[in-house]
């Protein structure tokens, strides 16, 4: 294949509306790149389609519900960090391992359920079951508040793992039917930071519901659950009417729209903007053997723990650590709203960046190591009676944890083609990374309180491992990337774009 750089590239959809601010500033040559994309623009049907303004049009429609639901799921599943200051572990006669196993046994549900969500959320329509997977956690949540000891906090965990096991995984793949890949991971963290907000959000409301103590006979851990709950399911029946399947019905957008996101699409892994074969429509069980045997899944899987791991053991156990700081629990759940706060806006502003740079790894691997660097602080600071600056170490981890996630999320997830095979891969991979929530639910033990260096130490080792992993699977893109440019069409197998990305015209995202 002849080398790109050699040879201008013709343009694609995304460079319509740019075409006239290219790397030159020679006006004729400006004005015959304007007229050759205008040109390919009308023979496409595309005449007149502002991409800023289909992109706006999907951002408005798509990203606002998402980011609701996944508030609300990482509200309703890191809230028992929040119940337990205000006096769960007392009232269900719990000792600290027992209280582990309940943030254990969510991931195992979790992992598990995943896959066949994700493959149903393919073959059906996400508007039906993405609010049905959130009216059965919600409802799992509200019994959650009612439980008198600590089997039916287990076995409520355990459904809880079950009932949210589509969400993130379904949205994340979601995604990625409206997006191209140098558009999805801003899209990805906007939807993310939802995480981050549900943790500000749920330090403050927590505060204000533990002061519910004693209403109804309720203890006021009783009505976090409760109250959370009953609004996940209220959201749930309004999430139907919000959510859109596929660009392909997408009534928001005009036909010339629809066919100018569709083509995007197909043309957004090739060498040369050609428009890639899609797979059947009809589910095949090969596309799910074909990620089982993908690589990169189990390349990646070891980046994804140097997030995850660090990410739930934060999120599970952020307002303890906090207070075995000296803080009281109001003061504990206050002090967790503006970690989270910065860590929204840091995520946005990085993955902005990381795709108007149309890179990942470079990214993944700064914010990685702003983890570790966060952890070190920790370690170093304990036993030292500086809880300000364990606070601080705390701080500079969870900024990092937070652009990092989406960032490595969206980078697998464009680097796999083939529907099927892309919603199985993702989900296979979000939900083996999720057994790193059940590693981490365990490292943070009371007996450690208030340093938990055994903790802090185990974070660090997983994000160490990760780095190390996410600089390997690098190499091996542009290893691949550079063998593939360098062959000759001759050499490509027959309908070499039927492959999806095993085609030598597929080019990995770096």
């Amino acid at each position: 294949m002849v080398d790109s750089k050699e040879n201008p590239e013709k343009p694609s959809l995304h460079q319509f509306e740019d075409s006239t601010v290219q790397d030159s500033f020679d006006d004729g040559v400006l004005k015959e790149k304007k007229i050759v994309a205008d040109a390919e623009a009308v023979s496409l049907g595309f005449e007149g389609v502002d991409e800023k303004t289909v992109l706006r049009k999907m951002d408005i429609r798509l990203i606002p519900m998402l980011s609701a639901l996944y508030l609300l799921a990482f509200l309703d599943r890191g809230n028992i960090g929040n119940a337990k200051i205000e006096g769960l572990i007392d009232d269900l006669h719990m000792t600290g391992p027992q209280y582990n196993w309940t943030l254990t046994v969510f991931f195992f549900t979790y992992c598990v359920f995943e896959l066949p969500s994700n493959l149903l959320l393919k073959k059906l329509r996400p508007s039906r079951w993405l609010p049905l997977i959130m009216v059965a956690w919600g409802i799992v949540m509200t019994l959650m508040g009612v439980v008198n000891n600590y089997g039916g906090l287990l076995a409520t965990r355990l459904m809880l793992g079950v009932a949210e096991a589509g969400l993130y995984p379904g949205v994340a793949y979601y995604i990625t039917l409206w997006y191209p890949r140098h558009r999805a991971q801003f899209r990805q963290a906007l939807f993310f930071s939802a995480a981050s907000v549900a943790g500000a959000f749920s330090g403050l409301l927590a505060y204000g519901i533990a002061k519910m103590d004693g209403v109804g006979g309720y203890a006021g851990w009783r009505w976090i659950f409760i109250l959370e709950g009953l609004l996940t399911v209220l959201v749930a029946l309004i999430a139907p009417f919000a959510i859109h399947d596929s660009p392909e019905t997408a009534t928001f957008l005009t036909e010339a729209e629809r066919r100018f996101v569709i083509h995007s699409l197909r043309i957004q892994n090739s060498a040369d903007n050609h428009e890639m074969v899609q797979e059947d429509d009809k589910f095949q069980m090969r596309y799910v053997i074909d990620a089982f045997l993908d690589w990169q899944i189990w390349l990646g899987l070891f980046m994804y723990w140097g997030i995850t791991c660090p990410l739930y053991g934060i999120s599970l156990f952020l307002p303890s650590i906090i207070k075995d700081l000296g803080y009281t629990s109001s003061t504990a759940q206050l002090l967790t709203v503006p970690i989270y706060i910065t860590a929204a806006i840091v995520a946005v502003i990085a993955a902005y960046v990381s795709d108007r740079r149309k890179q990942r790894s470079p990214f993944i691997l700064f914010f990685m190591g702003m983890i570790g660097i966060g952890f070190i602080i920790c370690i170093a600071s304990a036993g030292r009676d500086v809880p300000g600056v364990m606070y601080f170490g705390i701080f500079v981890a969870v900024v990092g944890i937070y652009p990092a996630f989406p960032g490595n999320v969206t980078w697998l997830s464009v680097n796999i083609a083939g529907d099927y095979k892309r919603a199985a891969g993702m989900a296979i991979y979000i939900g083996l990374g999720n057994l790193a929530g059940a590693m981490s639910s365990n490292f943070y033990r009371s007996q450690d309180a208030p340093e938990y260096i055994l903790g802090h130490s185990l974070e660090l080792a997983f994000v160490v491992v990760g780095m190390i992993a996410a600089v390997v699977l690098r190499m091996a893109y542009q290893h691949i990337n550079k063998k593939r440019d360098a062959m000759d069409p001759s050499e490509y197998p027959e309908n070499p774009d039927s492959l999806g990305d095993r085609s030598p015209l597929f080019r990995y995202m770096l």
